[in-house]
Parts: structure tokens; C-alpha cells; sequence
């Protein structure tokens, strides 16, 4: 299915590895102009270099911004005023119990997983409108419906977006602009995977058991009982980015493996 997303502009925070990476390679080879976004230029240029040597149809760009803090949001903003979609991927996860959770920490998880996508939401949904077409998608996670009780900071973040993403989709009403969620389930990223690395060493067993070993006592009402990889999760994100998805507004739409039971 040709997804209709040649010379569409897209900037994705986050995206030099992991679900941001592959968000960015599966629009790029839909032929869209895509933006890649982290936090040092090392990171940013090597992941550049990497689409690049894949032969993706569309142009691929970079730019080294902290978009957890207030600036880095304004440098992207400068460099690029406009673009036609906005994919806000960045997020942060550590588990850790509730009550050692400081003040500090709820902070920095809120302005990195929240605030990051409401900075760059508030300058470029006005220009959408104006134009008559764009596409803002949240990453949130399977974790918005069910909070983890190991993550709980992490969880409210993921909600909070749901939020924000309901809301700003009834400023688009009657227009051709949508923004959505989509909400992942345990995806193997490069974080989860280096955190599995470790942990398997530490128990000394093998990836694959320590995998079964968590959807049986962690998250045993998956459905598919394996972790998903960041091309699946991407595929559904670069559908819901085009014009193909005209008819998806204000959605919160589940890509995480049958996790979650309740029809919210």
C-alpha cells in the first residue's frame, strides 16, 4: 500500500535508536523528508549515516537537541519552523519502588515524556491547521492503561499523553489534521534489550529464558508472550502518519499485543 507520504516533512524526537530509529527508517522509506532527533550530534550522525546506507527513498536530516529542556525545543524549532508531522517519541522508563521515587525524578520523567510532546505540539499545530493537513502521534504505552507498580512515575506519563493527545484532537475538529496515541506494549528497544542483557548475566541464564520468564510472572496477560520489535510498533505509527488515516482523530490506538484485557 502506497501510504502517500512522498515529501511529507517528519520530525521525530528520539529517534536514534530503538522505536524513534524505526519510526524514522519506515517513513523515510515511504519517501517523507525525515528529521532525526537526540541529544548529542555522535548519536544523531551516526543514525543519519545509517539510514543513508539503507537507500531510503525519501531525505533524511539531523539535529542534536535536548528536547527535555525548554531550549533544545526552541533550537528545533529555529532550525525547522514547519513540518507536516510530528511524531513525539521520547521517553524515558527506569523501574523503581514508589517510595523511592524523589520529587526530582517525577519531574524530570514529566518535562521529558510530557512536556517535550506539549512544546512542540503548541508550534506546530497552528501551522497544521492553517495548511489544512498534519499529523501529531504520541508514543504512549500500554502502561497508560495498566500502570506498572515497578514504574509508577513512568506510567503517569504515559496517561498524561493520552490526555493531552484526546485534547488537542478537539481543536482539529473539521479540519484534516489528527493526533493520536499509539501505545505499545514491552517492545525490544535498545534500552529494554541492554537492560535484559544485564540482567541475564547477573542471573546467569540466557535472553531468551529471562524473556519467558517475565511475560509469565510480569506481564502474563500478553497475548503474544514475546516481546515486539520496533518495526512492528513503527508500522502502525507511519499508517496512522498518512493521509491513509484520515479517518483516525483523538485515538488512543493499542499496538501492544493483547496486554490489556479492558476496553477503555
Amino acid at each position: 500500500m502506497d501510504l502517500q507520504l512522498e515529501g511529507k516533512r517528519a520530525l521525530i524526537t528520539g529517534s536514534t535508536a530503538g522505536i524513534g530509529f524505526s519510526i524514522a527508517e519506515t517513513l523515510a522509506k515511504e519517501g517523507a523528508t525525515v528529521i532525526v532527533n537526540g541529544r548529542t550530534k555522535q548519536r544523531v550522525d551516526e543514525a543519519v549515516n545509517r539510514l543513508k546506507r539503507g537507500n531510503c527513498g525519501g531525505k533524511v536530516e539531523g539535529l542534536a537537541a535536548d528536547l527535555a529542556k525548554a531550549e533544545g525545543a526552541r533550537e528545533v524549532i529555529g532550525r525547522y519552523p514547519e513540518v507536516e508531522i510530528l511524531v513525539n517519541n521520547l521517553g524515558i522508563f527506569e523501574p523503581k519502588a514508589f517510595e523511592q521515587i524523589p520529587d526530582e525524578d517525577w519531574f524530570r520523567f514529566f518535562e521529558t515524556n510530557v512536556v517535550s510532546g506539549v512544546r512542540l505540539s503548541r508550534h506546530y499545530l497552528p501551522s497544521m491547521k492553517q495548511r489544512n493537513w498534519g499529523r501529531i502521534v504520541f508514543i504512549s504505552s500500554e502502561s497508560a492503561l495498566q500502570i506498572p507498580a515497578e514504574m509508577i512515575h513512568y506510567g503517569m506519563t504515559k496517561t498524561a499523553q493520552l490526555a493531552i493527545s484526546r485534547g488537542l484532537a478537539e481543536t482539529t475538529m473539521g479540519t484534516n489534521v489528527t493526533v493520536n496515541c499509539v501505545l505499545p506494549g514491552p517492545t525490544a528497544s535498545e534500552g529494554v534489550d541492554t537492560f535484559l542483557s544485564q540482567m541475564a548475566a547477573e542471573r546467569k541464564t540466557d535472553r531468551s529464558t529471562l524473556e519467558r520468564e517475565f511475560f509469565r510472572s510480569v506481564r502474563p496477560t500478553s497475548l503474544l508472550q514475546r516481546f515486539e520489535t520496533t518495526e512492528e510498533i513503527a508500522s502502525v505509527v507511519a499508517f496512522v502518519c498518512s493521509p491513509r488515516s484520515s479517518a483516525i482523530n483523538g485515538a488512543a490506538l493499542r499496538a501492544e499485543g493483547g496486554l490489556v484485557r479492558a476496553i477503555p
